[in-house]
């Protein structure tokens, strides 16, 4: 990736949570360290039952006032009401602030001198967060920036990125994403995975030092005496559709019992399909593992950029 490219994500929603106590209130309820973020920095997370399941995966930063988290439109407004149902006495207000805010991604060579200029400030570490009065921008894996901008002052800031960079489709973030090895759950794949099953303790997304939240017994005995079987993989498939999230894998080593699962996926530029699944480890190693049916496409594993905690 050489050009500098920026897309308007509108498939992504925003809650922001607010109150005295807000971050006692998120640190009970979220798979991250609520409590452990600095000011300055952003967290991947995950909201799971008490079962272990997870709900939704976000990313999560403070705000002046509170905290906002990004997840998918198509499930902000379930678990602002499921989280609302919890707030009981607490100083805590969430609402959905998807309209105030604009949400661009920018990437490519040199695309922080350019997020310098229409954000005012960009961020110099993965994770860190600047932000100013009108702007939140932040460094996210894959090399490329999320800008959250006050929606009066969208139209000078679109205007600047198309000024100086390619606009692409909200599909071009969704691979890049894919690329970065992060997950997000989709209504179709809700309550499918455990965190670990999503790389989430490899991307900082649990901490196994805090307290109790909701599906914490699991998740913690699946990392201190559980044996994972299943983890989540990018590939790459030659279909003649793209697949959906929740479509059905298939291994070798099990014929036709389904091996895992698609999470999600985006066109790449060759015609093939970029995706994040996942399998059995045991399917993995007997290899090859194919789309659908036992005879489908074949995915073609790919390297993942982070190393996946070993047991």
């Amino acid at each position: 990736m050489t050009a500098i490219c920026h897309t308007v994500l509108t498939e992504r929603g925003l809650l922001h949570f607010e109150g005295d106590d807000a971050r006692n209130f998120l640190q009970g309820q979220l798979t991250c360290d609520v409590a452990g973020l600095s000011n300055d920095a952003s967290t991947f997370g995950a909201y799971c039952t008490p079962k272990g399941r997870v709900l939704a995966t976000f990313l999560l930063w403070q705000t002046t006032t509170g905290y906002l988290m990004q997840l998918p439109r198509a499930l902000l407004a379930a678990v602002q009401k499921r989280l609302s149902m919890y707030i009981l006495r607490s100083k805590v207000k969430v609402s959905d602030a998807s309209a105030m805010h604009a949400q661009l991604g920018v990437a490519g060579a040199a695309a922080a001198a350019l997020v310098e200029r229409a954000a005012g400030a960009a961020p110099d570490a993965q994770h860190k967060v600047s932000r100013t009065e009108a702007c939140y921008a932040l460094k996210l894996p894959g090399d490329r920036y999320l800008l959250v901008i006050a929606r009066e002052r969208e139209a000078a800031a679109i205007g600047m990125l198309e000024s100086a960079s390619q606009s692409r489709n909200e599909s071009w973030w969704d691979a890049l994403d894919i690329a970065a090895g992060v997950a997000t759950v989709l209504p179709e794949t809700q309550e499918q995975f455990v965190p670990q099953m999503l790389n989430l303790d490899a991307t900082g997304g649990v901490s196994f030092d805090k307290g109790c939240y909701p599906g914490q017994e699991i998740v913690a005995r699946m990392h201190y005496l559980g044996r994972l079987k299943e983890r989540m993989f990018r590939a790459r498939v030659a279909a003649s559709a793209m697949p959906r999230p929740g479509d059905k894998i298939y291994g070798a080593d099990l014929g036709t019992q389904a091996a895992g699962m698609i999470a999600n996926a985006a066109p790449a530029e060759d015609g093939t399909f970029d995706v994040l699944v996942v399998a059995r480890l045991s399917s993995i190693a007997a290899g090859p593992v194919r789309l659908a049916a036992a005879d489908g496409p074949e995915l073609v594993i790919e390297q993942l950029p982070y190393a996946l905690p070993q047991k």
